[in-house]
């Protein structure tokens, strides 16, 4: 394993991530605390508890795995995607470095701004609700495997992607609408039996399910089948890397 040369793409990227914090990270935190203002102040104080949550509490979890999955996907597709655009992938490609190590040095970094993005997020949302973790170890894991599994996601699409317009396709309309309806601001116990089964087949109700359940202990799915949904999706994009390298799908002209 060439770790001089992950270093150095990580490094880079992180780098790159640093000159324009001002929209990668300062702009989501604010989002998210606008968020909070007028769901949890405004409208969450008009709301019952939820499962013996505060509402301003219980869509904490939700925003955060709102947040991880959009930058996740934004930060690694454009992170590879740059290089193909400016014709510096060729000597990336050609240099003396596996595509394993090209893709844990872009992934590694794409991962750790989510994940400092998704602690900020925590840290802020503790200045507007009471939290409480009963499972911080499992809430870390959650948060790393989210990240790391949709930072591959946004790393497959950055090499899909032949224009800027469809790095944005993805996030805004797919991830961001299977979010919002996957329990981000509600628990799938308040809606009609039809619903709660259509809403088991959107991928992000097991993510938000089970990041949830390490924060209060209550979920809608089985932690243990969230972790499975995880696992299963992590291997698909692991997949898709793998396909990708090995046709050179995207990558070879």
């Amino acid at each position: 394993m060439n770790f001089p040369a992950i270093r150095a793409i990580y490094k880079f990227e992180m780098a790159r991530w640093g000159r324009t914090l001002l929209q990668s990270l300062v702009a989501p935190v604010i989002a998210t605390s606008l968020y909070f203002v007028v769901f949890g102040s405004a409208i969450g104080s008009r709301i019952n508890d939820i499962e013996g949550v505060p509402y301003g509490a219980f869509i904490v979890p939700g925003l955060i795995m709102l947040m991880l999955l959009t930058q996740s996907v934004a930060n690694a597709s454009f992170g590879i995607y740059f290089p193909r655009f400016t014709g510096t992938i060729y000597e990336l490609l050609s240099a003396p470095i596996s595509y394993v190590e090209i893709v844990t040095g872009y992934v590694g970094a794409a991962a750790t701004k989510s994940i400092i993005l998704g602690l900020i997020i925590l840290a802020t949302a503790a200045l507007f609700v009471p939290l409480q973790i009963d499972h911080p170890v499992w809430m870390a894991a959650f948060l790393v495997l989210t990240a790391i599994t949709f930072s591959l996601l946004g790393f497959v699409i950055g090499i899909w992607a032949d224009g800027f317009e469809k790095l944005q396709l993805v996030p805004l309309l797919i991830i961001t609408p299977l979010t919002f309806l996957g329990g981000t601001f509600y628990s799938l116990n308040v809606l009609p039996p039809f619903w709660q089964t259509v809403s088991l087949f959107n991928p992000v109700v097991y993510l938000v399910s089970g990041f949830r359940w390490s924060f209060y202990s209550t979920s809608d799915v089985s932690v243990g089948l969230s972790l499975v949904m995880i696992g299963l999706f992590l291997a698909i994009c692991l997949g898709l890397v793998w396909w990708i390298f090995k046709t050179g799908y995207r990558l070879k002209s």
